[in-house]
């Protein structure tokens, strides 16, 4: 996996970058939700485009609204001691957004292990 802490100058939004903490290039799948949404499609997959300790950006199906609060799925890239799949899950809200990518704030996140699919010999 490359790191840095390069960023990004509008790749969203198309407002200039006011962060106060670096982002990583990090690209994983993504799925996400809309929490309690009636008018915008409930849910959807994307690709990120960078995580901070504040934020993350992802590509989107479609334009999220505003302030609506948001759970995401990623699959992380590094493994618990070097063998266990981890999964990042948070909660957020939508701070930016357009037709094909948005940015969330993060309030609450954690790692969960993943389960491993093994394939077995049929009988």
């Amino acid at each position: 996996m490359n790191i840095s802490t390069e960023v990004d100058s509008a790749p969203c939004g198309g407002s200039l970058d006011r962060r106060g903490t670096s982002r990583f290039p990090v690209r994983e799948d993504v799925r996400y939700r809309v929490v309690q949404s009636k008018t915008h499609k409930e849910s959807g997959t994307g690709t990120t485009l960078n995580i901070g300790s504040g934020g993350i950006l992802f590509t989107t199906e479609e334009k999220l609204p505003l302030d609506r609060v948001v759970e995401l799925s990623v699959n992380w890239p590094a493994r618990l001691d070097g063998t266990c799949p981890l999964q990042f899950v948070a909660t957020g809200r939508v701070v930016r957004s357009d037709e094909n990518c948005a940015a969330v704030r993060i309030e609450r996140y954690e790692f969960r292990t993943r389960a491993v699919k093994t394939l077995t010999a049929s009988s």
